[in-house]
Parts: C-alpha cells; sequence; structure tokens
C-alpha cells in the first residue's frame, strides 16, 4: 500500500492555532476513536500538549468492543494517563465533567482557596478528523452549534462552546499528520473512515478489513455475507472475489470493497477494536 500523505493548508494552521490557544485552557480533551484509540492518536500532540493536563477521551465506544474499551480505559489510567470512554450522543457530559473535577481537583481546590468560585474549566478538544468532537460538543452543549458530518474535515475553524454549568469548550479541526510511517495505521485509519475516500486504494483497505474480521470475527463475517467455513478459510484474495459475486457485482472488486468498507463502518459486521493492546495480540484480546 503506498504511504497515504494528507495534509492540507487548514490543518498546518490548525497546528498553530492549538499551540496559541494551549495557554488559554486548564485542560485538553485529547479524542481518539475507541476502535482504534493508539492509531487514532496524532503523535505530535505529545510534544504539543507537553505537561499540560490531558484526559484521553475513547469516543463512539458503542461501535467499539465493549471488553476492550474497559481494557483500554485501564491501561491508560495505569500508565498515569487519565482516561474515559463515552458514546458521544449519550451521558457524555456527566462522565466528562466528573473525570474534570477528578483530575483537576488539586487547581480546583486552589482556586477555592482563593475565592474563585462558579469559574468555567476552560476545555480544549483535539483530535483526527472524524473522531467525533463534534458530534460530542453538539451533545455537551445541548444544541447543534458544532458542524458535524460523517467524513473527515469538516470542522475548518475554532470556537467556544458553553457546556453545562461548569465547562468552557474551545472546538479544533482535526489534525492529521503528514504522513503515516506505518501503512497499517493508515489501513486503520482508512476503514474508520478518518481520512477522505479518494486518497487510499478500496481494495488494499478491503482485503486488510478481511483479513482481520476473519481472524477475529468470522461468525460475524459469515453470518453478514452467508459464506461457509471453507470460503472463509479461502486467501483473502479469493475471500474478496467471492465477495464481489455475492454482493452482485461480477468481478468490479472495487465497488465490492467500497460496500465492505461501508459496511463495516455502519457496524454492519458489530462492535469491534482494530488495535489490541501492547503486549498482546488481537486473537487474545478478543477472547471471551
Amino acid at each position: 500500500m503506498t504511504v497515504i500523505q494528507w495534509y492540507p493548508g487548514h490543518m498546518a494552521k490548525a497546528v498553530r492555532q492549538v499551540k496559541e490557544n494551549l495557554k488559554l485552557v486548564d485542560i485538553v480533551l485529547e479524542l481518539v476513536d475507541a476502535r482504534l484509540p493508539e492509531s487514532s492518536r496524532n503523535p505530535q500532540l505529545e510534544e504539543i500538549l507537553q505537561n499540560k493536563l490531558t484526559i484521553r477521551v475513547l469516543t463512539k465506544a458503542d461501535l467499539a468492543d465493549p471488553k476492550l474499551n474497559r481494557e483500554w480505559v485501564k491501561y491508560y489510567e495505569d500508565h498515569g494517563q487519565p482516561a474515559v470512554a463515552i458514546n458521544s450522543n449519550q451521558g457524555s457530559l456527566k462522565i466528562i465533567e466528573k473525570k474534570i473535577k477528578e483530575v483537576m481537583a488539586d487547581k480546583l481546590a486552589r482556586r477555592q482557596e482563593k475565592g474563585i468560585i462558579n469559574q468555567r474549566v476552560k476545555v480544549m478538544c483535539i483530535g483526527i478528523p472524524n473522531v467525533g468532537k463534534s458530534t460530542l460538543l453538539n451533545h455537551l452543549v445541548k444544541r447543534n452549534i458544532a458542524q458535524t458530518g460523517n467524513k473527515p474535515g469538516v470542522t475548518k475553524s475554532q470556537q467556544w462552546l458553553k457546556a453545562g454549568k461548569t465547562l468552557q469548550l474551545l472546538d479544533t479541526p482535526g489534525i492529521l499528520w503528514p504522513k503515516f510511517e506505518d501503512p497499517l495505521v493508515g489501513k486503520k485509519l482508512a476503514l474508520t473512515g478518518a481520512i477522505k475516500d479518494t486518497l487510499y486504494a478500496k481494495d488494499d483497505v478491503a482485503l486488510y478489513a478481511l483479513e482481520y474480521f476473519v481472524e477475529n470475527h468470522p461468525s460475524e463475517l459469515m453470518d453478514r455475507y452467508h459464506l461457509t467455513e471453507d470460503e472463509i478459510h479461502d486467501t483473502t484474495v479469493n475471500l474478496l472475489l467471492n465477495l464481489t459475486k455475492k454482493m452482485g457485482f461480477k468481478e468490479d472488486y472495487d465497488r465490492a470493497s467500497e460496500r465492505l468498507i461501508f459496511e463495516i463502518r455502519k457496524s454492519k459486521l458489530g462492535r469491534y477494536t482494530l488495535d489490541s493492546l501492547p503486549g498482546e495480540n488481537q486473537e487474545d484480546s478478543n477472547e471471551n
């Protein structure tokens, strides 16, 4: 797979804006996709955020493996990184407010000692494109004020939003890094919709998806596409060609690849988590 590169001008500008505005906020919500918590992290953020208080928010948790959601949160917490897993459309305000109070307990106590009360906590929301920032923000502020869309690159500017009685949120555009050195990371991001669909080869991503589901969720794949044991254990190339015929696309495997990718994104094959925990293989992580 060719190394995917996508770094439009508005992303370079967004990086500069984030650096400039960090001093204005008390804490950062780093949003990652629960289906790929590490692969959806922008490696540039380590340097950008440095010692800023940060909570890692695993969005779209309702699309990911629930057992692995818990394990990823525990993994981050065990390594000193506060984290929560949320469904961006349900109950996220209370979860995030509670976590912010926990992480900022010392700072909030010092404010109270100085007689500063009812001051909103200023929060920056940051993450890669299509990680669910705008959906979460709209839920937090309880109105459709942040532009949303099931495609990367929807939010192009920064805006302050009030959430509940305690938070003031700074939305930022999604920021991808210049290129993905690891082709596997590129495939994972393409499969979940973080990269524009015009920028990658559909069949490469479809073949990766088939390898993953054959290894980790074979029954879901078999049920969805009425596959036999022999068919599912064929080579992934033959499996894709077989699915192309089953979908009625004859030999147009590009259309079949696109259909497979979109159906996986829409959870037609169930909940899944592409990233395995460090030190574990994916097969072990998906047992039970």
